[in-house]
Parts: structure tokens; C-alpha cells; sequence
């Protein structure tokens, strides 16, 4: 944890650690300062394993940087913002669900378009898992909340290739649902049953 908003948020947590008695009024703190009502969109990149164990790392963080060439401008275009890129995954919010569904689907074309002058091995494919809630937002480096963890399993986890699927707190506030067609599919997580909703073209 080095910058600002990090070391804050540090102290607030070694201070609720050290102090029990001051729990309630800690936590108050820390949502006072960090909490956000957002979209939360995670992208996983598909294949990388394999493609890391036949080419090399070289050719991974060659394609990672690709990725984040064409996912980034993307996603400030919808008037979101990157607040993350760990290994092939990239973690981005959005003021609105509708903003993120139109990044992902401009997203996917990007990645399609590209491919069609690239071999096999280089093509670029994702699956993206989307949520909406209240999430504590560090700054421009990192994010936590459940919505953000169920977003994070729909798009590491659940989601197939070139797939979007949204939690159903996400669905709920999706403007434009009407205009796409969503179907709903059921998954598990932690002994939980909870639906998801899968973007069909």
C-alpha cells in the first residue's frame, strides 16, 4: 500500500484492529470516504494458460498489452474508468450498467476486429463479468465489495468466451434492456444459488 488512498485506508483498518470499542464508528469512516454506487466491469482474457505454456511469458504480456491498447480507450470513451489490470484481467467502473454493457460489447467488437489480421495464437478473446453497488473504490488502484466479487467470478469463472453476463443487481439497472436480449442462467458460489444474465446476440 503506497499511495494516499491505500495508507488511509491502511490506518483505518490497523485502527479498527487496535480498538474494538471503535468499530462501528471505523467502518462508518471507511464507507464515508470510499464508498461508490457503481458499475463494476471485469474482463478475463481466455486461453492464457495455455498460451503461456506453449509461447512464454513474452508472448502473454505481449497480448496483455494489446488487450489494454484496445480495452482502455474504450472504456473512458463510455465514461468509465480503469481502476486496475492484474495479469490478464482488467477492472474498470462506470457511473451506470448501461455504460458498462455498451464498453463490453465495443470491447468484444475491438478484440473481433483485430483479430481477423492476426494468426490463431495471437487472436484476443474475453469473457466479462458485470455488477452494480455500493463498492469501496481506492482511489485509481484497487476496489472490493461484493458486487465487485461477483462480477470478478462471472468473468474469470462462469462466463464462456466472447460472453457478458451481468448479476442480477446489474440487470435491475439496465436502462436498455429491452432493446437486448438477456437470458437468465443460474450458478453457484460459496453454496449459494444466484442467477446471472447472459448478453444473446
Amino acid at each position: 500500500m503506497t499511495d494516499s488512498n491505500h495508507l488511509r485506508l491502511h490506518q483505518l483498518l490497523q485502527e479498527r484492529i487496535e480498538h474494538p470499542e471503535r468499530e462501528e464508528e471505523v467502518d462508518r469512516l471507511i464507507h464515508q470516504i470510499f464508498d461508490q454506487d457503481c458499475a463494476i466491469l471485469v474482463l478475463d482474457l481466455s486461453g492464457f494458460s495455455r498460451l503461456t505454456i506453449r509461447h512464454g511469458i513474452i508472448h502473454f504480456l505481449a497480448m496483455v498489452h494489446r488487450m489494454t491498447a484496445i480495452a482502455d480507450p474504450i472504456v473512458t470513451h463510455h465514461k468509465g474508468q480503469v481502476i486496475k489490470q492484474e495479469a490478464d484481467n482488467l477492472f474498470a467502473v462506470f457511473p451506470e450498467v448501461t455504460m458498462a454493457v455498451n464498453a463490453a460489447i465495443d470491447i468484444l467488437k475491438g478484440f473481433a476486429a483485430v483479430n481477423t489480421g492476426l494468426p490463431d495464437d495471437k487472436d484476443l478473446h474475453a469473457s466479462i463479468g458485470i455488477g452494480y453497488g455500493t463498492t469501496l473504490v481506492i482511489g485509481d488502484s484497487d476496489l472490493y465489495g461484493s458486487e465487485m466479487n461477483l462480477a470478478s467470478k462471472l468473468g474469470e469463472d462462469i462466463a464462456r468466451q466472447n460472453e457478458i453476463l451481468l448479476t442480477e443487481n446489474s440487470y435491475k439497472q439496465l436502462s436498455n434492456a429491452s432493446a437486448l436480449t438477456w437470458e437468465p442462467l443460474s450458478f453457484s458460489i460459496s453454496g449459494l444459488e444466484l442467477v446471472s444474465y447472459a448478453l444473446r446476440n
